[in-house]
């Protein structure tokens, strides 16, 4: 089992992300691959003490890159878009 602190990697801050907090009230993070909508839910409310309504998610594959001669690639990666209740309020500083 995932521990809650490691199913939330990090906020991603874009502007698509920004405009989706000012207008509809949603945060998006970058989180663990194998974490479950529900595994979400639960860190979201419980680290950052809020009501979350709806989760979805997204699964993205790493890119192929060129390091020197020798070929990489980047690591697979799962983002969550999280909406958040009408009367609840996420601030990033």
């Amino acid at each position: 089992m995932i521990s809650v602190y490691d199913v939330i990697k990090k906020p991603l801050i874009t502007e698509k992300a920004v405009s989706l907090k000012e207008d509809q009230n949603q945060v998006v993070f970058s989180v663990h691959p194998q974490a479950n909508k529900v595994q979400i839910k639960q860190a979201v409310e419980e680290l950052f003490e809020v009501k979350v309504k709806d989760v979805k998610t997204m699964n993205f594959k790493g890119k192929k890159k060129r390091f020197g001669l020798t070929l990489g690639r980047r690591d697979d990666w799962k983002k969550a878009v999280v909406m958040l209740e009408e009367d609840q309020k996420l601030e990033f500083v």
